[in-house]
């Protein structure tokens, strides 16, 4: 008992050392918690806690797991923790409260949803929950905003955002953003015939503030009534920078996704960084990345921030696999770097203008080979940077798809069709060149540098971890977990969790231990589309599990 006792006010003082030390750097702050989608408002995903590191990652093992309850479509979480609680979403909006040491339930919310929720396109999932104010806010899949008291899990308020009916389903499958005493939720949209919103709301009543519409009404960029049924939308959550009362959000695609024969301009604010005032939603600038897109390029993707040489810098990818630094303040052009050179939709994208150079368009009814796929050269699941590195940490699919627009019908009450312009979404084939088809890679982020690449026979489609302990975690459809070496790529520990992962891997510390929490169960669409390319996921066994590890004493 007393050496028990002894190593555990060890381990408190170590976890409160570090604390101290780090207090003060960016990435670093409340170091114990995992508070917000990408842990810090620099969107880094990076843990400042070390006491699992290189030298015990080996002695990992598992703590508990706790059951999600359906698993349709899977896990695509991020957890929150905060001060020994974890906040999970689960299939069908489904909230729990879990104890951080033991993953007992403490309370558990199931939102009554319309029905119309079983027929539209993206309904069963969501990929996380917002926490403040003393409540657990979600948006959910019919289209509303809902706060909990955290504490009870009782119902504060709720509020209607979306026209759910009547937009093609256009709904909430992410959590908002905490701005201060306003939430800002992103819908869906992209694949959907309705022009997507982002929507800011008082965090301490539920009334909504104000609204952001992603497709500008401007003829140029929208003749005739294109703009009607455009799509746009913010489908993941935006970050919140407090000391200019800005919330960065990056946009989704254009629609219809591959026929753009009625939509001439460049279909602002589609495949944009916009950057709203988080108070009223006025717009302060914004950075369109990929221009009247008929691939699917869409730019929903976490928008990282840097002080660098005394710029204030964001560091943003969207799906073609380009990587945009520009100034927080403006959206100017530091640099593009493409993060793999997998790539033949453009010839390249001007470092210096942004211009795409050589753009391959498509032809109606006919097939044309695209790289990198529909997926991207990333799919939404967030890198990690690690500040100790310098080295900022991405799955990436390197693999494309023959591409053919057809005719298609606009119709916003066929709700179990996406409005994209195809039959297929596209085919998807292997590199030309033979190479594997995903790897986990290592580069600096404002040059592309690479340093280290781990090459995947199934491209990672999870969100990445990295700690201070020296740690990159990573996770497979096949449901392996891996840790590596953050400065060499090292396999150093791996763990098969059953099922697939999808979504975010994160690290906390309670009572002086530190804990690596892991989501596995493979669904979204990429379960149901990549069989087709990877007949080696035909099988993976479909879960909702939530699974904690710690170093075993």
């Amino acid at each position: 008992m007393k050496a028990s006792l002894a190593n555990s006010l060890g381990l408190a003082c170590f976890l409160t050392t570090a604390t101290v030390v780090f207090a003060a750097d960016p990435g670093a702050e409340d170091p114990n918690n995992w508070p917000q989608y990408n842990r810090t408002a620099n969107a880094w995903r990076y843990s400042p806690l070390d006491q699992i590191n290189k030298d015990n990652v080996s002695k990992l093992s598992v703590a508990w797991i706790a059951h999600g309850g359906s698993i349709t479509m899977g896990i695509q979480q991020t957890p929150i923790v905060i001060d020994g609680v974890i906040y999970s979403i689960t299939s069908g909006n489904r909230v729990a409260a879990l104890d951080g040491k033991t993953g007992q339930q403490i309370w558990v919310y199931e939102p009554r949803l319309d029905p119309l929720t079983k027929k539209v396109l993206f309904a069963p999932y969501s990929r996380g929950v917002a926490v403040g104010h003393g409540m657990v806010f979600i948006g959910t899949v019919d289209g509303r905003g809902i706060a909990l008291d955290q504490k009870t899990g009782k119902e504060k308020w709720q509020v209607q955002l979306t026209d759910f009916a009547n937009c093609h389903g256009c709904n909430f499958t992410s959590p908002p953003v905490v701005a201060g005493d306003i939430l800002t939720f992103g819908s869906t949209a992209g694949e959907l015939a309705t022009q997507g919103k982002i929507y800011g709301v008082e965090a301490a009543t539920g009334n909504k503030a104000w609204e952001f519409n992603t497709i500008k009404e401007d003829p140029k960029s929208w003749p005739g009534e294109s703009g009607k049924h455009g799509g746009g939308g913010a489908w993941m959550p935006g970050n919140y920078d407090a000391k200019t009362d800005t919330v960065f959000y990056g946009t989704g695609n254009p629609g219809k996704d591959f026929d753009a024969s009625d939509r001439k301009g460049d279909n602002l604010y589609t495949d944009s960084v916009v950057a709203l005032e988080a108070k009223t939603g006025k717009l302060k600038w914004h950075r369109q990345e990929i221009p009247h897109d008929v691939w699917d390029f869409d730019s929903p993707y976490e928008v990282l921030q840097f002080t660098k040489d005394g710029k204030d810098l964001i560091v943003h990818m969207n799906k073609s696999g380009y990587v945009f630094v520009l100034d927080k303040n403006n959206g100017n052009i530091d640099n593009i770097w493409p993060i793999s050179d997998l790539k033949n939709f453009v010839k390249n994208i001007d470092p210096k203008t942004g211009e795409l150079i050589g753009r391959v368009e498509l032809t109606m009814n006919k097939e044309t080979l695209i790289c990198p796929s529909t997926f991207g050269a990333r799919s939404w699941n967030s890198g990690a940077y690690n500040p100790k590195t310098g080295l900022w940490y991405n799955n990436v699919l390197d693999f494309c798809s023959y591409l053919k627009p057809v005719a298609q019908k606009v119709d916003p009450k066929e709700y179990g069709t996406g409005n994209t312009g195809s039959n297929d979404f596209g085919r998807m084939v292997m590199a030309p060149d033979g190479r594997k088809p995903g790897q986990l890679s290592a580069n600096d982020p404002f040059t592309g540098k690479q340093k280290w690449s781990y090459a995947m026979d199934v491209p990672g489609f999870s969100c990445v971890l990295t700690t201070a302990g020296g740690l990159v975690f990573n996770g497979d459809p096949m449901g392996k977990l891996q840790a590596f070496d953050a400065e060499t790529g090292k396999v150093l520990w791996s763990f098969n969790t059953g099922s697939g992962m999808r979504g975010g891997i994160v690290t906390y510390a309670v009572d002086g231990e530190q804990y690596i929490l892991v989501p596995s169960g493979w669904g979204s669409y990429a379960a149901l589309l990549l069989p087709a390319l990877f007949p080696q996921l035909e099988n993976v066994p479909a879960a909702s599990m939530l699974i904690a590890f710690k170093i075993s004493k």
